[in-house]
């Protein structure tokens, strides 16, 4: 009877501490886990926006250069 109760409380401790400490644990991990990805997604979008702006920044500060051929230019004549 004794060997019993003993084993009935082992069980117990066993499942207070599976219950109450690694499965919430577990879950919390998990959890965290969930929020890093999530964060890292974010800051990735932000850094690819952050480089799409920059690099029209970049183009609209540059002037504007008109292709010209050598071949299209035309000596000014006087005409009289």
């Amino acid at each position: 009877m004794m060997k019993l109760i003993i084993w009935g409380f082992l069980f117990y401790l066993i499942y207070k501490f599976v219950f109450e400490l690694v499965v919430p644990v577990g879950k919390a991990t998990a959890q965290m886990k969930d929020t890093l990805k999530e964060m890292q997604e974010t800051q990735k979008r932000q850094y690819a926006e952050q480089q799409a702006f920059r690099q029209t920044m970049q183009q609209q500060q540059q002037p504007k250069k008109e292709a010209t051929r050598s071949d299209d230019y035309i000596d000014f004549e006087d005409v009289k």
